[in-house]
């Protein structure tokens, strides 16, 4: 599954953008962020991408869930969503 991770400074249209070319091809994606101001702009970039996606006939649904993961050697929680065609 393709991971996409999001940062507090990514464009939510940038991130909708590819979250919509990665669902076309795969048929589900993953989304990753690590703090609030991450986890606004992941859930703004899910919103957008269900826009991308309709006219293709696809209706999204997305499953949060935690993640641990390492950065610089320091283990940090993430959220992630996993994203899917209904």
């Amino acid at each position: 599954m393709e991971i996409l991770k999001v940062s507090a400074q990514s464009s939510p249209k940038s991130v909708a953008g590819a979250l919509a070319a990665v669902l076309r091809e795969k048929h589900s994606a993953e989304v990753q962020a690590v703090g609030a101001g991450a986890v606004n702009q992941a859930i703004k970039a899910i919103a957008i991408s269900r826009g991308f996606v309709a006219p293709n006939g696809m209706d999204l649904i997305t499953i949060p869930a935690f993640a641990e993961i390492s950065i610089e050697g320091e283990e940090r929680t993430a959220i992630r969503f996993i994203v899917e065609p209904r």
